[in-house]
Formats: C-alpha cells, structure tokens, sequence
C-alpha cells in the first residue's frame, strides 16, 4: 500500500521514508510501531518522554494480520477454557497485570460468558487448553459450539488474541487454541498479536505472548518484567502459603507404598502416603499431586551405550544455563520415552542418513504417526543413525520431563501434613521391547518408605465439592478414578456432612482388585458413604460396567438430580468418561420424558452451574 502526499499530513520526503518502510515490516512490527506512536502521544500529552525499545520476536504460531487498539480502548475481556485450571490461573494472574496497567477488566469462564456479549466487545483474550484429541474443555464446548454454529455473529470491530496451551505428544496440539483463532478471523476480528502455541513447559512463550498483548493494548512499554511478574503470580497462586510450586518442586518423604490389588491380579495399583511437614503445602479435595519422576536407568544406559557417550560428560540439563552429568540429565531432566513432531524435524539435522527427512515429508504424515506412536528416544536412534551431535548438542533437542498428575486420595483436614496418591503400574510389549510407564514404575519398582519424590500441587477449581456439605454427591470413578473420591469422602465426614453420597465403582475382579473396598466399608458402615454401586466386569459372563449400574438405577439417580446432587467424573477420557456422559443424557431423557436436545440442554446447564464436573484423562 503506497501513502499519498495528497492524502495525508506528511510532506513528500517523508512520504518517500514511509513507503520505503511499511511494506518491509511484520505483523508484529506493525503493531509495536501503531502503539509506539500512541504512546509517544500520550507521553507528549503528559509532559513525559518515551524511549524506542526493540520489540521481542514473535513465537512461531500464526503469521496474520494484526490490528493494535486504539489508546482509548481500556477494556478487555479475557475468557479461559480450562480443564485442569491451568487456563484459569493464568487469565486471573494476568488480568490483574492488565488492572494494574490501568485495564477495566472482565475475567470469565467460557461457558459463564454471554457469547452474544461478542458484538460488544472490543478487546479479547482467549486462554484455552486442548483436551484429549483436539477437544474443548468442559467449560470451553459451549462456546466453541457456538463460534461454529449459524448463529455466530460477524466482529468486524472486535481485537483479540490468543493463548494455546497443549502438549506436542497429542496429534492435535493445541487444537483448541487454533480453532478459536481461525474462527474468529472468519468472522471478521483482527489480531492484537499472534497466537501463540504452548506446549507442557510454558513458561516462557506465555510471557512473551503476554508482553505482545500488552504492546498492542497499551503501547510499547518495558513489557517484559510485566509479563514474567504476571506467570510468576500464577506460579505462586498454586500454593499461597508456601515457597514450592511446579518450578519449585518440594522433596517430600515417602511415609508408605502399598499395592491395593490382591495376590492373583494381573494388574499392579500402588497406594503411596507422602508426608508434607515442613513444606507449608495445603490442598483441597479435587485438586491433582505433580510428581517429577525418573526415567527408566536401563533405557538411559541403553541410550548412552547405542551412542557411544560418556554418562559422566557434563551437559547442560536445562535452558537456565545448569549443569551435570549425562546420566543425570537423561535420568531426571529430560523426556526420553515420548517421541514427537517436533523433535524428529530437529533431530534430522543432527543424523546423516536422509531416511528421517523422508519420513518427514508431507505425504508421508499417516506413517509419522504411526512411527511415533509407542516407539521412544531409542528406537529413533537404533532406526535413524549414524549421528553427527555430541551429547551435550543431542540433549538440547529433548523437551524437558514434565511432571505426572494423580488426583490426590485424601483429606489435607484428614491426614494433615499428608498427602496421599494412587497409581497404575503400566508395562506392556511394543515393537519387539518392553515399556514402561515413566512415573509409575517409578513408583513400583524404584520408590521405598524413605525415599522422596519432587511434588507440588495443582488447584482444580473445576473439580470441587459444593460449598454447602448438605448437598447430595454422586460420584462415578471405575479404576484409579475413584482415587479423588476417597479425598471426597473423608473430606465430608470431617465436615460432618449431613448430605447423602452416592459412589459407582468398578474395576475387572471383586476379589482382587476392588480398590479401597475396606475404606468404602466402614464409610458406608459409619454412614459417610450413603450408597455403592460397583461393576466388576470380568466376573460375569457378559462385561458390566459403571454406566450400566448409572441406566439400572436410572429413578432413583434421575430423583437426586432434581434433588440438587452434584455429579462427578474422574478416570479415562476415551472411554468411559464418554460412555458415562451418555448414560446420564439416557437417564435424563427417560426419566425427565425429555428429547434428545431437552436432555442434552438439561446436562449442559449443571455444566455451567458447576455441578456437573469431570476430571477425566
């Protein structure tokens, strides 16, 4: 676009310097610069200087045109999507920044927000998760549904950026965020900055995408400090009393390691108690336990013997600069068991065999998956040598080993000082080698009372219980899903509830593996535990789960949800959490001598009064 002398305020020399410019700068450029200008104005206008710093570079997510606000917009409406709170505490640390930069600010769930409030909006920042293959959230679907329907208005006067978070192992990573940002620049929105794409270690993307936001709403300023001050305070909102969070990890002692299954079972499930003293850490009932785990030490040796390393060279075990030995950073610092997208493209420049650049090649998208799927950090270098990198250059390609979450197993009131979790051991065969889950074989095999294992909590606020203890629960956790449960309850007979509770279990075998089953006993003995339900599938001829004791029961469960009851989810996403879901729509319509779409609206509307929740995986 070439400016006219005739129809602007410049003279012709000027003119010449700006279309020599424009046309060589980015998006982001643009709108450091629109801001830049608005805020030398403002400055001006207060008698104040204003110094030009350099703009940070964008994250890789979108290149797309941007818009930057008006200096007269000061309101913003930011909305989260959130399924573990992740989301949720980043929207509210950073809309405090904004607040603090003299924003009006409006902080919402996405299923809490008017979406016909659109129209009227003028700047707004979306903060989403991906959850399961390419799915909204929970609190995100409404929404979601809605941008994609027919009633979804043009905003050709709204600005809006957004937020990704995901995890690169997922095939559609950060699905969620890019359908968002693809949608409403259909509609007719324009960007304040670039969507930016998160993956587990978010750290620092969420920061420079917070500083771009804030260029584009508040003109150029010393964002960064801004920013990092901004994911600190959600850092530290994990835990308000105390110093450890996920970047500050608490070493907490192992107090027990228990198996819960019986002699005979096939499966492997560890009962750990952990003790807390010291760490000033609390919690609620709903909330996950963060484990940092060690990889297997037969697959380090492994690597370190297929690459012909040296396991005591130093290398880095981290982007801050530290580090240690190389048996160290493959034992705890970085992920070796998880192959990705992003680590082959970076991996195929560091071997001389063009076989891994073939198989990164556009047409050949279905094998990559199928390469990726069960295969880890040997197999890639057992399938894809000779390699050109030392290890101190090999371990920068790795993505960091992030933490496991387990929803924690007991009451803080309960069990002070305590913290209790519950997990699956997972062994399997899988391309002629033996596998096994990083974390909970860890746990099995390798953590003895006395050891400690790096935690820190995570808050859920989207899994909690009512507020008020006479409310009716019902909860629906087969497998390690009950394990929030047991928080539950003895969270309620600390309360004294007064409120009825209603639990559906099941596993494969009563005999061996009925998880818990002497706690359940003496709740429901002492009158914790109003009533069980329980599906063993393989005792029966024909397979029995927990949705076909929630359609067996389906009056009387009908009955408590127009009593009030809150319902809850937790365990396995793909399967169950879908077939549970159906149930109750089943349920809802029977009884309620509703349509398909009556049902649906009716289960959609304890969504967004917060007494449908899941904490599925």
């Amino acid at each position: 676009m070439q400016l006219q002398v005739t129809n602007s305020p410049f003279n012709e020399n000027q003119a010449e310097l700006l279309n020599q410019l424009l046309p060589t700068l980015t998006p982001s450029q643009q709108v450091w610069l629109s801001g830049y200008l608005s805020a030398v104005s403002l400055q001006d206008n207060q008698g104040s200087s204003v110094q030009a710093v350099s703009p940070a570079a964008p994250s890789a997510a979108v290149e797309s045109p941007t818009a930057a606000a008006p200096q007269s917009s000061r309101e913003v409406t930011v909305l989260f999507g959130s399924q573990t709170g992740n989301c949720q505490r980043l929207a509210v640390s950073l809309s405090r920044k904004l607040e603090e930069q003299g924003f009006k600010v409006t902080v919402s769930a996405m299923n809490s927000f008017k979406p016909n409030g659109l129209k009227k909006t003028e700047n707004l920042l979306l903060l989403v998760s991906t959850h399961g293959e390419g799915e909204p959230p929970d609190n995100a679907r409404a929404f979601h549904e809605f941008l994609y329907s027919k009633r979804a208005p043009q905003l050709p006067g709204l600005r809006f950026s957004v937020l990704a978070l995901g995890d690169t192992s997922y095939e559609f990573f950060c699905q969620t965020g890019k359908d968002f940002d693809q949608k409403l620049e259909e509609l007719g929105a324009q960007r304040l900055s670039p969507r930016v794409d998160c993956d587990l270690d978010y750290d620092e993307p969420v920061a420079e995408w917070f500083g771009q936001v804030i260029s584009a709403l508040n003109g150029p300023q010393n964002t960064a400090g801004i920013a990092d001050a901004a994911v600190q305070a959600a850092e530290s909102a994990e835990s308000l009393e105390s110093e450890y969070s996920r970047n500050h990890p608490f070493h907490a002692e192992v107090l027990e390691n228990l198996n819960l299954n019986g002699r005979g079972s096939d499966r492997e499930t560890r009962h750990l108690e952990l003790s807390l003293a010291g760490s000033n850490i609390t919690f609620e009932p709903g909330d996950s336990l963060g484990v940092y785990p060690e990889n297997h030490p037969q697959l380090v040796a492994d690597i370190i013997a297929a690459m012909d390393w040296n396991a005591d060279e130093r290398v880095p075990l981290n982007k801050k600069g530290e580090e240690g030995t190389l048996q160290e950073a493959l034992l705890r610092h970085y992920e070796i068991t998880v192959l990705t997208k992003p680590l082959l493209e970076q991996a195929a420049g560091l071997t001389s065999a063009p076989a891994l650049k073939e198989l990164l090649a556009p047409e050949r998208q279905q094998e990559l998956k199928e390469y990726i799927q069960g295969r880890d950090l040997l197999d890639l270098i057992q399938d894809y040598g000779p390699w050109n990198a030392p290890a101190n250059t090999f371990v920068t390609i790795l993505r960091k080993l992030p933490a496991r979450l387990y929803s924690i197993a007991s009451s803080y009131n309960a069990n002070p000082d305590e913290v209790h979790f519950t997990v699956r051991a997972v062994r399997y065969e899988s391309h002629g080698r033996e596998r096994y889950g990083v974390c909970s074989v860890h746990c099995a095999e390798r953590v003895q009372p006395g050891a400690t294992l790096p935690v820190y909590i995570q808050n859920n606020p989207n899994f909690k219980l009512p507020a008020d203890s006479s409310v009716p629960v019902i909860m629906i956790g087969p497998g390690t899903g009950v394990a929030p449960f047991r928080s539950f309850l003895e969270e309620r007979e600390e309360q004294g509830a007064e409120g009825p509770s209603w639990l559906f279990y099941g596993d494969r075998h009563f005999v061996t593996d009925f998880l818990y089953q002497t706690d359940w006993q003496r709740m429901l003995k002492d009158g914790v535990l109003s009533r069980l339900d329980v599906a063993f599938s393989r005792d029966t001829e024909e397979k029995v789960y927990v949705q076909h004791r929630i359609l067996e029961q389906s009056k009387e469960l009908y009955r408590w949800l127009q009593e009030g009851a809150h319902v809850y989810v937790c365990g396995d996403e793909k399967h169950m959490a879908h077939d549970v879901h159906s149930a109750l729509l089943t349920v809802i319509q029977e009884e309620g001598g509703l349509s398909p779409e009556a049902a649906a609206a009716y289960l959609e509307t304890l969504q967004q009064e917060q007494r449908y929740q899941r904490d599925v995986y």
